[in-house]
């Protein structure tokens, strides 16, 4: 059986997205490999087995596109409302909380968070299958 160890995202600067991601969900490098040309971050935090591999280019200066595959990383947390109010107040592009309830029954509360180089993380209500 596979485990899911990592998801890797290019990032242009490597200060402000450790800024990012530390002060939106408490991830910390727990390594840090430097090679020609690039260097790898690896994020963690203690909640999560998974980690956030951040990529710097180092001779990269023009932001990334995403093209028109949509794709997100998802985290769950305990209070939404109370984590929607801290992103904005934190000067993060959030998006309005909704709510996901096909046939009336609650499936999913949620927000997307924008980090520095537009990836779009869909921040959850810990609740259901969203654990």
């Amino acid at each position: 059986m596979a485990k899911i160890i990592h998801m890797m995202v290019r990032v242009l600067d490597e200060q402000r997205s450790l800024d990012f991601y530390g002060r939106a969900f408490g991830l910390e490098p727990a390594d840090r490999l430097p090679f020609d040309g690039f260097t790898l971050i690896y994020l963690r935090n203690r909640e999560n087995d998974m980690e956030l591999e951040l990529t710097v280019n180092h001779d990269r200066t023009a932001p990334y596109t995403h093209g028109d595959g949509y794709g997100h990383m998802a985290v769950v947390v305990d209070e939404l409302d109370g984590e929607h109010t801290r992103f904005t107040a934190l000067g993060f592009p959030v998006t309005p909380v909704k709510e996901f309830a096909p046939g009336g029954s609650l499936l999913a509360r949620f927000f997307f968070v924008t980090d520095p180089d537009g990836y779009k993380i869909e921040v959850l209500q810990r609740h259901g299958r969203y654990r």
